[in-house]
């Protein structure tokens, strides 16, 4: 513990010398007197995917207990399309594990996400957030381990084009200064992240790099360290919520779109994953793939084309999804192959001390290096809503441990070959597909919503939202209609420039 907390990034763990998930009401009210907060913000993630803020100037002491212990009124119905008007009250109560100092705020200022409760009082079972703790019980429940998450948050950085220096064409993967443009404000989206108790892992450029219409577009990245699913979810929404607000003071622009346009890199949002019992990583054992981590895996193969209902969520996901791209369209999985659905990282099984090898000065260090591996969900971007998406995939993996034969579907999907190699057609005609639009992905979760209902995880009425939704895009045969249509995919990606 002592080593979680020396030279924490988040300003409350470390003025607060404990980890968040212990924050009490008294410890935020500690923090604020003694640092002279003078404004409160509550934050909670809408049916839009997007952060809403509401701000309470601190009147006095007592008002702020009140707030903090009561929480507020908000109109559901404003942000929720499933909430009649006629009743549209809920209450929005803080999350106090999830404060942080606005970096922004031009008056100090501490925010938190909430959680929403309806009349009664109790949790509104079709909020987002409560659908994923409803999904991370049930898998613990159901397993006795607990389901662990961590993002890869891919985004686009726009701005008039420099002729200094210029970056090769989609060769922009890890590239350094001056080549790389925007480095400096990914280093700060990173900082002001982390200070709010995102557990970062990494930052870097991507792929895509390219000048269209005067702008430059810069494809980066930073991703995170497996935590609990739900503060997963919590991270990469206030981290979004960064990128935008640091973007908007630079003057940039920035877009999560998983296409921009036709030959360019999309831009994804992996999901890496493992399974955790008493602290220790359940993915390997004996230094291979476990009979749990293939047991999820199997869950995931069944319930795939389903899950883009929740990753995937608007016409634009599905022109990154196309044959023959490094963004997957085959259900498989398989070891360091990119172009699976689900991947099996490098997990430093060698058993060799590199660190030494490097550093001959240096000992053997006898590290554990079990906790670093996970399995990687390569479908999901930009658009998802990121509650849904990781209750979907918490869903799948505990529904691989309730499948009698799940073993035998784990290895029936295993390919250990580049799926779209000519010799490998045989083996392609095997495997079943993702599906090609909203629409198809509607038809997907609709067979397969029992599975998402059952424990009462996904509420009827969010599956029904969501593919009513999907269904209104009306975009069955959208992508044959755009091929070849730039000026036409151009106009659809903005459009849904600024989805999730």
């Amino acid at each position: 513990m002592k080593n979680e907390l020396e030279m924490n990034a988040n300003l409350l763990v470390a003025y607060l010398k404990k980890p968040a998930s212990e924050f009490t009401k008294a410890d935020i009210i500690s923090f604020i007197k003694e640092n002279n907060i003078r404004m409160i913000n509550f934050m909670y993630p809408a049916g839009d995917g997007r952060l809403k803020t509401l701000n309470f100037v601190i009147n006095n002491a007592a008002y702020l207990d009140a707030i903090l212990t009561c929480g507020e009124r908000v109109d559901g119905s404003s942000l929720f399309s499933f909430i009649e008007a006629g009743s549209s009250d809920l209450y929005v109560i803080p999350r106090f594990r999830t404060a942080f100092v606005d970096p922004f705020s031009e008056l100090p200022t501490l925010s938190m996400l909430c959680s929403f409760f309806n009349k009664d009082g109790d949790p509104l079972e079709s909020s987002p957030e409560y659908t994923l703790h409803k999904a991370s019980q049930a898998f613990t429940d159901v397993t006795g381990m607990e389901f662990e998450a961590m993002g890869e948050l891919e985004y686009y950085v726009i701005s008039e084009a420099k002729e200094l220096f210029p970056a090769t064409d989609q060769r922009g993967y890890h590239e350094s200064g001056p080549y790389a443009k925007f480095n400096q404000f990914r280093t700060q989206c990173m900082q002001y992240i982390a200070q709010a108790g995102g557990q970062i892992k990494y930052g870097h450029s991507e792929v895509g790099n390219f000048t269209l219409n005067g702008k430059i577009y810069e494809q980066n990245e930073i991703e995170f360290l497996p935590t609990k699913v739900e503060a997963a979810a919590d991270q990469l929404m206030i981290a979004k919520w960064v990128i935008r607000n640091l973007a908007y003071e630079y003057g940039l622009d920035i877009t999560f779109a998983p296409k921009i346009t036709t030959g360019k890199a999309g831009s994804g949002l992996h999901i890496h994953m493992r399974i955790m019992k008493e602290g220790k990583n359940q993915m390997l054992h004996d230094g291979i793939l476990s009979e749990t981590a293939r047991k999820a895996i199997a869950g995931m193969m069944v319930l795939a084309p389903s899950i883009t209902a929740f990753g995937n969520t608007n016409p634009t996901s599905y022109f990154r999804l196309v044959p023959h791209q490094e963004a997957p369209t085959n259900i498989c999985w398989g070891d360091r192959n990119r172009s699976v659905l689900v991947r099996v990282p490098l997990g430093w099984a060698a058993q060799k001390d590199m660190c030494a090898s490097a550093n001959p000065l240096e000992k053997a260090s006898n590290y554990d290096t079990t906790q670093k591996q996970t399995v990687e969900m390569r479908s999901p971007d930009g658009s998802a809503d990121l509650y849904q998406l990781l209750a979907g995939l918490a869903v799948a993996c505990r529904y691989g441990f309730e499948l009698p034969n799940a073993l035998e579907i784990a290895e029936k999907t295993y390919v250990n070959v580049n799926i779209h190699k000519e010799e490998n057609k045989e083996r392609l005609a095997t495997l079943d597909q993702l599906p090609d639009s909203c629409a198809a992905s509607a038809e997907r979760l609709e067979q397969q919503r029992a599975i998402f209902e059952a424990y009462h995880v996904f509420s009827p009425n969010m599956i029904n939202g969501i593919i009513q939704k999907l269904k209104g895009y009306n975009d069955k045969t959208l992508r044959k209609e755009l091929e070849n249509n730039q000026a036409g995919m151009l106009a659809l990606v903005e459009n849904y420039f600024h989805c999730g």
